[in-house]
Order: C-alpha cells, then sequence, then structure tokens
C-alpha cells in the first residue's frame, strides 16, 4: 500500500486500507459525492478492504492537473476522517 499520492506515468495514484469491505465500500461512496462536487471522477478499483484510485486529467491529455491534486487532497481529508490506513 502507498502510504502517499505517487506521480506515475501521467497520473497520481494511491490505495487506500480499511477494516473491512463495509468501510471501503463507505469511503468510495463519500469520495464519489465529492467527485461529483468537484465534476472531477478516478479511476478507481476495491477489492474487500482496500481501495485503488488513479487522478488525471483526461481533457487535459491524461495529466496531472490542480484538478488532480484539489480531488487528492479531498480524498485525502475523507480517508483520514475514515480512519484509513
Amino acid at each position: 500500500m502507498e502510504a502517499h499520492w505517487v506521480e506515475k506515468e501521467g497520473g497520481l495514484e494511491r490505495s487506500f486500507r480499511f477494516p473491512d469491505f463495509n468501510a471501503a465500500f463507505g469511503f468510495m461512496t463519500r469520495v464519489a459525492m465529492e467527485a461529483e462536487r468537484m465534476r472531477h471522477h478516478p479511476t478507481w478499483t476495491n477489492t474487500w478492504d482496500q481501495v485503488w484510485i488513479r487522478l488525471s486529467t483526461h481533457d487535459a491529455g491524461h495529466v496531472v492537473t490542480a484538478k488532480d491534486r484539489d480531488l487528492a487532497a479531498a480524498i485525502d481529508r475523507i480517508a483520514g476522517a475514515m480512519g484509513a490506513r
């Protein structure tokens, strides 16, 4: 698991771990609501207690922009509030 966002191949990536599937899914739900509010959506996967997220700005050519950094910061706040590891 990455402890911080890593910039890699034109995107920001990070993994989060939660106590169980319900907590991971709850995190994804809260991130989805924030992403919709920001009109910037992640690429992600979920396997039981783990969530992997990749952010890049598609309309800028799949590169990292301020939109990605802003959403990453919001995701970090949500993860911290939910006790992600």
